[in-house]
Parts: structure tokens; sequence; C-alpha cells
């Protein structure tokens, strides 16, 4: 085969190693977390207005939990974890102050950080609404001082799968810090069996995910890889816009419970408890994620 041709004609010449080019590029498999993307999400506008918009989604699992849910989480927390006047809590990644604004209706002192600017105007504006004091941070909880002195922190919605292994310990090591002796570390992952769900596969469209990469015409492409023995998958978005290609990469890593545990003894947080998930249910491998309650020494 020569070439193609449309109806109308044959192709400029060239264009289609070009094409076939860039195509390779795109269904390129990367190295394992050789391209962290989670601040140039953030930062678009377009994106992080969908991401807002799915966030305050209360009848979806996606970008956060479903309404019921939080308020179920919120309550088990507040009673594990015996909030009241005299607790402080820091919410990492708190996103639009969704656990955030209720969990300072316990009386706890409530900071929450993340590195969404419209997200932290929406939890200011509903915390000033709802009339509960929370101290909002824009910034990345992997850089940004916190000062210390929590007594829980929480990390909800698995972002902590989206992290390297060098970034996890970065946090586990901020985690450390800020808590008090004896401080709890609220978080919820991927397990394994929630790995094995998984399959590389490869998607194309127009405008894909119906317009939520860019509010100009672009066309989409996704490729999902798994990296069997790290056990972790990335979606990688390709997205390709008249004058621009732009490339997002959403890690997952998965764990089970012996994994997870060795990655907090490494920084000396020790592993008090493991639920099925941030509303206390029972814990089963089996599940698609789990929660633990890690604790800092006491002395």
């Amino acid at each position: 085969m020569s070439g193609f041709s449309a109806p109308d004609g044959p192709w400029p010449p060239g264009s289609s190693a070009a094409l076939f080019e860039t195509l390779e590029r795109i269904n390129e498999r990367p190295e394992l977390y050789s391209r962290y993307t989670a601040d140039a999400l953030w930062s678009s506008p377009d994106i992080s207005e969908m991401m807002l918009r799915y966030h305050l989604d209360e009848d979806i699992d996606l970008a956060s939990r479903r309404g019921e849910f939080i308020e179920a989480s919120v309550a088990w927390i507040a009673e594990t974890f015996g909030l009241g006047p005299r607790s402080r809590v820091v919410d990492l990644g708190c996103g639009p102050g969704l656990y955030a604004n209720r969990l300072a209706t316990t009386g706890a002192d409530v900071t929450g950080i993340d590195i969404s600017p419209r997200s932290i105007d929406h939890a200011r504006a509903m915390a000033e609404q709802e009339g509960v004091a929370v101290r909002y941070l824009l910034g990345d909880y992997l850089s940004t001082d916190l000062e210390p002195g929590f007594d829980l922190a929480t990390m909800i919605m698995y972002d902590y799968c989206a992290l390297s292994p060098a970034q996890r310990r970065a946090v586990l090591q901020r985690v450390l810090r800020v808590l008090e002796p004896g401080g709890a570390f609220l978080f919820d992952v991927y397990s394994v069996a929630a790995f094995e769900t998984w399959d590389e596969q490869v998607a194309y469209g127009p405008a894909l995910m119906d317009g939520f990469w860019s509010s100009r015409p672009y066309y989409g492409f996704l490729n999902t890889f798994r990296y069997e023995a790290e056990k972790v998958v990335l979606e990688k978005y390709t997205i390709v816009e008249s004058d621009h290609i732009s490339e997002y990469h959403n890690w997952f890593a998965h764990f089970d419970l012996a994994s997870l545990t060795a990655e907090l003894e490494a920084v000396a947080l020790a592993v008090e408890a493991a639920f099925g998930d941030v509303a206390g249910q029972a814990f089963a491998e089996s599940g698609a994620e789990f929660a633990v309650v890690a604790r800092t020494p006491t002395a």
C-alpha cells in the first residue's frame, strides 16, 4: 500500500509519516512514575472547573464520595477519634471542604490544604455560608510547611495512591512531624484485589470524556497501562488541540495491608487498625479498598 487517498485527493507528502510518529509517541508506555502532573491538572482553568463539578456532585463516587457516605464517614471519624473543641485536625488534599467543613461542626480546630485555587475558594465560601471556622491553605501538601500540634491528619479519596514511593515517604515524614505524640493518621488506598480488575486498553474520541479536558475543540487518547510487579496502573491522557498537545498521568498504586504497613513502619508510624473504608466498615482482603489508622510514637 503506497498511501491513503481521501475522496477529494491525497494527503500532503510526508504527512502519514509524521502522523504515524505522533501516534507511536502517544501510545508509548512511560517509565514508572516518570511524570507527575497533578499540579498541571489543578492549574488548568478548564480542568479544575470540571473537577470541582465532579467533587460537588453528591450522586457519584468520582472526585469525591457520595453525600450520604461523607455524612456517615464524618460521624464515624468524630466518634472514633473523639473530636471536640480541644481537637486539632488537618485534612490533606481537602478539595472543596466536603470533609473539613463537616469536621469543624464538632468544634474541632480544622485546617484544610489543597493545591487547587478553585477548590479552596469554594471551601472558604461554603465555610462562611455554613458558619464554621476552618483555616484553608492553598498549597501542595508535599511541600507546604504546616505547624505541628495536630491530633488527627486525614487524607481521603485515595490521594496516597497517586504518589510515587518517594512522594509517599515525604508525606509520611511530614505527617510524623505535624502530629502530636500518639496522634493519628487516617487514609484510604486501593487494594491489590482492585488491581486485578484493571485491563490494559486504548480509548480515543473527539472531546474525550464529554469535553472534560478543554473548552476548545480537541481529540483525546486514553492509554491504560499495568505495571505488574509494582501493582501500579497508569491512565495516560493525551489531549490534542489545534496548536498544542498536553499529556496527563494519573497513577494508581495498589496495596495489601502488609506492604502498606511496611511503608508506614519505615518512618516510625505504627498501624493501629485497618478498616474496609473511612466510614469504619470491616476490613477484608478481597475488598477494592481499605483504610488504616496509623499512630505516631508516644515518646
